[in-house]
């Protein structure tokens, strides 16, 4: 221990550093809007729990390739078009976008609509498709 404590004061720029970069990743990961799941999770949310997933890409993207059974409201859209969500208000909503990262900003728009349990597929279809899951192609 005293070993660390000497470290520590002899490097005191490099622990400073350490703990601006934690703190910086610790407030970037309580600003995301929803909780991640993983492909899998998702799979199972969607036929355990009968959960939406709701893909934000665009109608190209989907269907060039979209997870089975998900619902395309491209994230442009999506303000325009909650209505169409209404019905799943109290199930479990699982958004897919191309990377994982479009997703955060659709589940704030989710919440702000008082949405509550929703979810973002971590790495989304990139992740998905890296995974060699299925796809329906139009």
């Amino acid at each position: 221990m005293e070993r660390y404590l000497e470290f520590a004061i002899s490097h005191w720029e490099m622990v400073l550093a350490l703990l601006l970069t934690l703190s910086v990743l610790l407030i970037t990961e309580r600003r995301k809007a929803a909780p991640s799941v993983s492909p899998q999770q998702a799979t199972v949310l969607a036929n355990g729990e009968d959960a939406l997933l709701l893909d934000i890409r665009t109608p190209a993207d989907f269907n060039a390739g979209r997870v089975i059974g998900s619902k395309n409201i491209p994230f442009a859209d999506l303000t325009k078009r909650m209505s169409e969500l209404e019905k799943h208000k109290d199930k479990p909503i699982v958004i897919i976008c191309k990377t994982g990262q479009t997703s955060s900003s659709a589940a704030n728009v989710l919440k702000k609509a008082e949405y509550t349990n929703v979810h973002r597929m971590a790495g989304g279809m990139a992740e998905w498709t890296g995974q060699n899951l299925p796809l329906v192609r139009k």
